[in-house]
């Protein structure tokens, strides 16, 4: 019999040293590191969702920072002496520019091509302008002019005339010299090909008698 077995016991309740009863550990304490875990992660999700929604309420969220964005952009409200004052401006009529007609041009040709000052003489004249002399260019400029052309006037011709001749073609300069009259010589150079087509050079004198406001800011 062995020592472990208690006195007057024997048979299938006697111990041996080869069996003996398997204790179990207590599973108390991985309850308990699963409960605080689970506390821990509990309390930080709080936490977090009262931060969001105190961001919420002071308008620091993402709707938020639109809105302020929006109001760093937003055009100030005129006062009312500067909405007085903008409307008479506002209701300018366009830009005052002569007429096509009442710009006498000079077409004088620069260039080996023959017959290029009649062309485009006859063709401003038939965009409505009045045609002057015809011919090949001075000597101070035959053979001379790189550029597309020159637009030569006096130094008291209206600007806005060299502006309306300037509509119809690309790449011109703009000169002065000691005549008294208000026509224009329009000395053609060697890069010229062609005057403006007429719907582009129409759009420029549209443009260039009905300027457009600047674009608003945009956010």
């Amino acid at each position: 019999m062995s020592m472990l077995t208690p006195p007057g016991m024997g048979g299938k309740y006697r111990v041996t040293g080869a069996a003996y009863p398997r204790m179990s550990r207590p599973r108390r304490r991985r309850r308990i590191v699963l409960t605080v875990l689970g506390a821990v992660l509990g309390l930080a999700l709080l936490g977090y969702g009262s931060v969001q929604l105190m961001n919420v309420f002071r308008g620091e969220g993402g709707s938020g920072k639109h809105q302020a964005a929006g109001k760093d952009c937003a055009t100030p409200k005129p006062r009312a002496g500067a909405a007085a004052a903008a409307s008479p401006a506002a209701a300018k009529p366009a830009a005052a520019l002569p007429q096509p007609g009442e710009i006498t041009v000079n077409v004088y040709n620069a260039t080996p091509r023959a017959g290029l000052a009649k062309a485009v003489g006859d063709e401003l004249k038939k965009r409505g302008f009045t045609i002057g002399k015809v011919g090949n260019a001075p000597a101070d400029f035959d053979k001379k002019v790189p550029g597309t052309g020159i637009l030569l006037g006096s130094p008291k011709t209206d600007k806005a005339a060299f502006s309306v001749l300037g509509t119809q073609l690309e790449g011109d300069t703009q000169q002065t010299d000691a005549r008294e009259g208000a026509d224009i010589d329009l000395i053609l150079g060697d890069a010229f090909k062609d005057l403006s087509p007429k719907e582009a050079a129409d759009k420029e004198l549209y443009l260039l008698a009905n300027p457009q406001p600047s674009p608003a800011k945009t956010c």
